[in-house]
């Protein structure tokens, strides 16, 4: 009985969050205190407890380093650039956008500060190169998502988290490595994300004439911080990428291995992050202001009423419905599935992933199945309906169309069209991936 209040909470603080536009976060914290204090009998102190520290220090952390390069409009130049690149074949637009949106997630922006840059950008050279706006659309919310879920990106630093925090229920069961699994993710995602925007390049009628008489202006040449913060963004990148990969390809080497196991990506940014400040490479104020707080707020608050779950034993009750009530070749699809219906009309980091990845360690471990497989297939579908107008990644292309007509036609297309594609070729693709993995 106390699982099913528990889930009912987890379904309702997501709904309320949907209707009333309120942090889906407070929600869950609220339930967390109701059901944790009130219900379970614990203590204030072990709910407060609950509050994932270390996710919302890595957030904070990298996002403080990188809002500089927001600033100071590095990334944007960053972009203006890669495109201005791509101008001797405009044929392949779909794929230039999707590979600056990847490169631009990877370097560390954020996925809403991808999109609001590149949306805007994207819809006009879709006008100007008679190519399709869904094509656009999509390849840039794909590469965005991409791109974040690299190891060191805006997402993979929280789906490292969540997975190492998935496995703190599970004291029994051997801990994956969240670095090379997000490593993983990430590969898959490219690939993936090729295989939709091909479907619609190649597929849609009004793509036959792309790249006829697209204009590339050539941008502007990077600035002194612009410089500087771009060296500093691939020093990050550098410190932060080195000595795991060096673990990866060297596993028996205990000089690597102790070096790699004190390196941490948000004590890292933050002092690269110092070292921009001190720089005086964008504002203290303009930095802090554009840390993605109502995000931060999201993540800890489901974070914390998922650990209530774990404390009530609804995770195991949970995984192991899933594992005796569905077949083991279609639990890849069905976490594919559940994730794009969840991620429909929510956040993936902050409601999701938090919900759905606590699940994974025992159902992998019962089923035979890959932890690694589980949690990218997770992922994968839902990121494969971001592209909602409900959701926040449809929500930011549409906001950038301009014309009343042209935004209605684009939000059913969204609707019915897009998310249907990439649901469908994502759970294929994960059934195929869970195979192999």
């Amino acid at each position: 009985m106390l699982s099913v209040i528990i889930v009912a909470a987890i379904a309702i603080a997501v709904f309320l969050g949907y209707k009333t536009k309120i942090n889906t976060g407070l929600f869950c914290i609220v339930f967390a205190y109701i059901i944790g204090a009130f219900v379970m009998g614990l203590k204030p102190k072990a709910l407060i407890a609950f509050w994932p520290t270390n996710t919302m220090f890595v957030i904070l952390a990298v996002s403080l380093f990188y809002n500089v390069a927001a600033v100071n409009g590095t990334l944007e130049k960053i972009s203006r650039t890669l495109l201005y690149a791509c101008r001797k074949f405009p044929g392949l637009l779909p794929y230039a956008l999707f590979f600056v949106a990847v490169i631009l997630s990877v370097m560390g922006a954020a996925y809403f500060t991808v999109l609001a840059f590149l949306a805007p950008i994207t819809m006009l050279i879709c006008e100007e190169a008679n190519m399709d706006k869904l094509t656009g659309a999509v390849a840039i919310n794909c590469g965005a998502l991409a791109g974040g879920n690299f190891p060191t990106a805006a997402l993979g630093v929280v789906f490292r988290g969540l997975m190492d925090t998935a496995y703190e229920g599970t004291p029994d069961l051997t801990p994956i490595d969240s670095f090379s699994a997000c490593l993983t993710m990430f590969g898959l995602a490219v690939v993936s994300s090729l295989i939709v925007i091909t479907v619609m390049r190649f597929g849609f009628k009004a793509n036959r004439n792309i790249g006829k008489g697209v204009r590339f202006e050539l941008p502007e040449e990077y600035t002194d911080k612009q410089k500087k913060t771009l060296g500093l963004i691939l020093g990050m990148m550098l410190v932060v990428l080195l000595f795991p990969v060096l673990k990866l390809i060297l596993p028996s080497n205990e000089l690597i291995g102790t070096i790699a196991g004190k390196i941490d990506v948000g004590l890292v940014a933050i002092v690269f992050a110092v070292i921009a400040l001190l720089m005086d490479l964008a504002p203290q104020k303009d930095i802090i202001a554009k840390v993605p707080w109502n995000t931060i707020l999201m993540i800890a608050g489901a974070g914390m009423l998922i650990a209530v779950a774990v404390e009530a034993g609804t995770i195991d009750l949970l995984s192991a419905w899933i594992g005796s009530n569905v077949p083991t070749f279609l639990i890849p699809i069905a976490f594919s599935f559940v994730g794009a219906i969840m991620s429909f009309f929510s956040s993936t980091t902050g409601v999701v992933c938090p919900a759905l990845f606590p699940l994974i360690p025992g159902l992998a471990a019962s089923s035979g199945l890959a932890p690694a497989a589980l949690f990218a297939c997770t992922v994968l579908g839902a990121q494969s309906s971001a592209i909602s107008p409900f959701s926040s990644g449809g929500s930011l292309i549409l906001g950038s169309q301009s014309d009343e007509e042209e935004r209605n036609k684009l939000f059913n297309r969204l609707l019915f069209v897009a998310v249907p594609i990439n649901v469908g070729i994502c759970a294929v693709y994960n059934l195929i991936v869970s195979m192999i993995l």
